[in-house]
């Protein structure tokens, strides 16, 4: 039995707006689930009916088999860290953290003991006596971090905790949430509309898009096989190259045919498909080869420390490259790509879903 079972979950609001769309998910115990999504497509009101903030519309929520769904939030045994610190400012740090201890009735001595403990796996020893107003915006989140995992529940929610911190930060506290949640093995589902935080925290992803799953998987899943053109540009910085054209086989040989009678060799791998496909290739699978099939101009290039990519206008539309070489890539150069065609990947131009992986 799953852990946490979500089956059939609907939410629709008063306006008729349709916020969440059938939402099914699994989870096991202990496992990092991320919702990743645009603003704005169901993630946040999802993870507010986990934790009985809103009232689904239709569904059931399962937490090791119990329905959930008419439980008060108090009465759900979950942790849930918002965007927004969402701290008392009149109450000092410690005070904030031992909160849902005394709540909950917990005795004077096991809350002290409890507020230090997680004050010294926090790094907050030092700020237990501050008020929030006094804190910088990292240190507040840290705190609501403890204070959500300090009465270890069986679940943790967390929604875009570290979203509006600076980058540093961000990357400082991702590592953190992802020490606390592998040392606790508490079930942890986490909303963000970054990428690369969810392909760095995530067991699993579920990609979410207008109140419905457009893939769930593990992360190189994800970003390696997207299920749609969606997931394809949505999942990755940059995202996927996209390109439309057509399979065609002559005298035994696949190719993908492309505007003025441009050709690519094709692999074997997506038998039967023929006809109008959109064809897909990541940015580091595009190398610069002054041998590659794929010509065009170059219209800039971005220096990213690691990686260079550039970007070039092709027969095929513009595209994005990794650039391979030290040679100098000036706008207006003339270049030459060539796909590794191990990692092509085809979409139905018409329904955009994935075909012959």
């Amino acid at each position: 039995m799953s852990f946490l079972q979500i089956e059939g979950l609907r939410k629709t609001y008063a306006d008729g707006t349709h916020a969440v769309k059938g939402v099914d998910i699994d989870a096991n115990e202990g496992e990092f689930i991320v919702l990743l999504g645009p603003s704005g497509c169901g993630k946040t009101t999802t993870l507010r009916m986990i934790a009985g903030l809103e009232t689904p519309t239709a569904g059931r929520i399962l937490l090791e088999g119990n329905d959930i769904v008419l439980l008060r939030p108090g009465q759900r045994d979950v942790g849930f860290v918002f965007q927004f610190y969402a701290l008392y400012p009149h109450l000092t740090v410690a005070a904030n953290i031992a909160f849902p201890l005394e709540n909950a009735g917990i005795g004077k001595e096991e809350c002290r003991a409890r507020v230090h403990a997680i004050a010294r796996q926090t790094g907050l020893e030092a700020l237990l006596d501050l008020f929030p107003g006094q804190l910088s915006g990292g240190d507040q989140q840290r705190v609501a971090l403890a204070r959500a995992m300090v009465r270890r529940p069986r679940l943790y929610l967390m929604d875009e905790p570290i979203g509006t911190l600076d980058a540093g930060l961000r990357l400082v506290l991702r590592e953190f949430i992802r020490e606390q949640q592998s040392e606790t093995h508490v079930t942890t589902f986490y909303v963000t509309h970054d990428q690369e935080e969810a392909m760095a925290l995530a067991d699993r992803i579920v990609v979410v898009r207008d109140g419905e799953i457009r893939q769930m998987g593990e992360p190189e899943e994800v970003y390696e096989r997207p299920a749609d053109l969606f997931v394809a540009h949505f999942v990755g910085s940059p995202g996927m190259n996209l390109m439309d054209g057509a399979l065609i086989e002559e005298g035994g040989e696949r190719f993908l045919a492309g505007p003025g009678g441009t050709r690519l060799a094709f692999p074997a791998f997506a038998e039967g498909v023929r006809g109008a496909v959109t064809w897909g290739i990541r940015p580091e699978y595009l190398l610069v080869k002054d041998d590659g099939p794929l010509t065009g101009t170059v219209v800039l290039t971005e220096y990213l420390g690691a990686r260079r990519y550039v970007y070039a206008d092709t027969g095929w539309g513009r595209v994005v490259a990794l650039a391979n070489t030290t040679a100098a890539l000036p706008p207006g150069a003339s270049i030459a790509l060539r796909p590794d065609p191990a990692h092509l990947r085809l979409f139905d131009p018409a329904t955009g879903k994935a075909v012959g992986a």
